[in-house]
């Protein structure tokens, strides 16, 4: 294991206990200790991957996670918070974050989540150098690039909407249930937050079906969600 991990974190004691036991896992670890520091070293292009406290001297977490994506980088960002109700939870989503902890958090926990990330990042990155494209009707997906189209119009996403959709589109015609969505595209158990699911698939319907008279996301009654390509 040779992945490279960046802590911008400004209680010292939280950020030393996890530079410890993520090179105790194999990681080479950084640390910065306010957000403008965090931002430079995030942009550096060296690391695999951010854990980013929201609450930071300098710039707050979540405007150094909306500079890291204004950018164009696509790292993945796990944010590091007190505050869990879902609205937070969306908000930080929303600003390109690829996963959410609180504090405090089991170490066990953080860990999981850190290998399920690299993992699913890694995943996309090799789909993406083999160049691939995914259909469904008039919908677009370019993987390598990250772009998605409907009808030739560009669509922005978020890292989250885009990992939803293109889960979906891997399984177009296929109901899956939330449980198995936030499973499958989160990494891990949500248990009892079902609700992110529905909230990540209003937005994309926002998006990608508002306007469009052949809508491709369903709700399945009683089941969960599926993308469904209209029959020829």
């Amino acid at each position: 294991m040779n992945e490279r991990l960046l802590v911008i974190e400004d209680e010292t004691s939280i950020a030393r206990i996890l530079q410890l036991e993520l090179e105790h896992e194999g990681y080479t670890v950084g640390r910065a200790e306010d957000g403008r520091k965090g931002l430079e070293m995030a942009l550096s292009g060296e690391w695999d991957l951010v854990l980013l406290d929201v609450m930071l001297p300098g710039l707050n977490g979540i405007e150094v996670l909306r500079r890291i994506r204004s950018s164009g980088s696509q790292i993945p960002v796990v944010l590091l918070t007190a505050r869990d109700t879902v609205p937070d939870k969306v908000s930080g989503f929303e600003t390109g974050a690829n996963d959410y902890i609180t504090k405090p958090f089991a170490m066990e926990e953080l860990l999981a989540r850190v290998r399920n990330l690299l993992r699913i990042f890694q995943q996309n990155q090799a789909e993406g150098e083999k160049g691939d494209v995914l259909k469904a009707a008039d919908l677009t997906i370019e993987l390598r690039t990250r772009k998605v189209y409907r009808k030739e119009i560009a669509v922005e996403l978020t890292p989250r909407e885009f990992d939803l959709l293109v889960y979906l589109a891997e399984h177009k015609n296929q109901e899956k249930t939330r449980e198995q969505i936030l499973s499958d595209v989160w990494g891990y158990d949500f248990v009892g937050e079902t609700n992110l699911v529905d909230v990540y698939i209003r937005y994309l319907r926002q998006k990608i079906d508002r306007g469009f008279r052949t809508k491709l996301i369903h709700t399945i009654r009683g089941v969960g969600y599926m993308l469904k390509e209209p029959e020829a």
